[in-house]
Formats: structure tokens, sequence, C-alpha cells
């Protein structure tokens, strides 16, 4: 999907805070109705390709004051501050090759060949192309940019090949400002478990 005015903005003031605590932006997303939005920022550290619940906490409590400043936002919202889990989703080019060989599901806009939604294994990146390999064998390329959403499928493989999160204080709840509520949350993404488009 085309970024818009307030994604850029929100990129603007989020992305620079994540890289000076040494962490990586894995996205943001604003979701909810007026009233009631969340705006979820995830992360991850490189080292484990996961945050630890005093990793979530120092971030979103450095985030407040920039947003607080900035207010990009109409409105109050809940600031959600998250590590991207297992079965995380995908979003930028280099976790197409990170995850090699693993499963996962893809929601398309517009459809490719007539898929709204796929489900294979990642076989790479080809430019600007995911390469997918279907169900039946078939390898599929789907242009990233009409990728709408990505994810892992939790897998035997797949939790062997990821580091445990530090359970610390899992329990914690961060305020993060007047008229914002921080929260830490698990990974989150919007992406159907199942389908029966898919391929």
């Amino acid at each position: 999907m085309a970024p818009t005015d307030l994604d850029a903005r929100l990129h603007a003031i989020i992305a620079p805070v994540v890289a000076a605590m040494g962490l990586d932006l894995v996205r943001i997303q604003l979701s909810g109705q007026p009233g009631s939005l969340t705006l979820q920022v995830m992360a991850e550290d490189p080292a484990t390709g996961q945050l630890t619940i005093d990793q979530c906490t120092r971030l979103s409590r450095a985030l407040d004051l920039p947003l607080d400043e900035a207010d990009p936002i109409n409105g109050e919202y809940a600031l959600e501050v998250s590590s991207p889990g297992i079965d995380r989703p995908l979003t930028r080019p280099k976790d197409w090759l990170a995850w090699i060989g693993h499963e996962a599901r893809l929601k398309l806009e517009p459809k490719v060949d007539g898929r709204a939604r796929v489900h294979g294994d990642i076989a790479g990146l080809d430019g600007d192309d995911v390469l997918i390999t279907s169900k039946v064998g078939d390898v599929l390329r789907l242009p990233l940019a009409q990728v709408q959403g990505a994810k892992l499928v939790l897998t035997d493989r797949l939790i062997k090949a990821s580091k445990p999160l530090d359970p610390t204080g899992a329990d914690e709840i961060i305020e993060t400002g007047e008229g914002l509520e921080g929260s830490l949350a698990d990974n989150d993404n919007e992406t159907p478990d199942n389908d029966p488009s898919e391929d």
C-alpha cells in the first residue's frame, strides 16, 4: 500500500528514536476508529530479532516526548510498543531473505494472477519481487508493492530457528504521557491465518 502523509510524518518522528536506541524499526501501524485509535510501533534488537520487555518499556518512554511535541494524530490514541514475536510480520525486503525456506501467508492488493492471498514457502527475493513456492510446488513471483500484509506461519522449524524472548516484566503497563495510554503488546499482524482462496 502507498504510504500516506501521516505515515511519512510518523516515520520521521519514530524512526530516529528507534535507531538512536540501536534498534531496527519493523512496522508503524495506526489502527482503530477515532476515539479508540492505537499506534503500534514494532521494533527489534538486531542481535536477537526481538525485544525484551525492558527494551519495549524504554522505547515507549523515549517515544513519549517527541510524539507529544509533534502531535501528528488528531485526538487521543494508545501507544503500543511491541516485539515482532515468532510468527512475525514481513515488512522489509531483508525479511524475505532472512526467512528463506519458512512458511508465510501473504495478502495481495491488487490481486496477482487472480490471487488475493497466498500461502507457501519463502524462496527468496528477486529485485522488487518476492518468490514463494506454493503448496503444489509452483514458484510464484509477487511484486513487493502489491503485498499488503505478510507474516510467518508458526511451525516447529520456525520455533527452533527463533531466539526466545525474555518474559521478565511481561505484565508491566506503561503510561506514556497525557492523552496517551501506553502498553506493551505481542505481535498483531492482520494477515488472516486461513482463507480458502490461498495457494
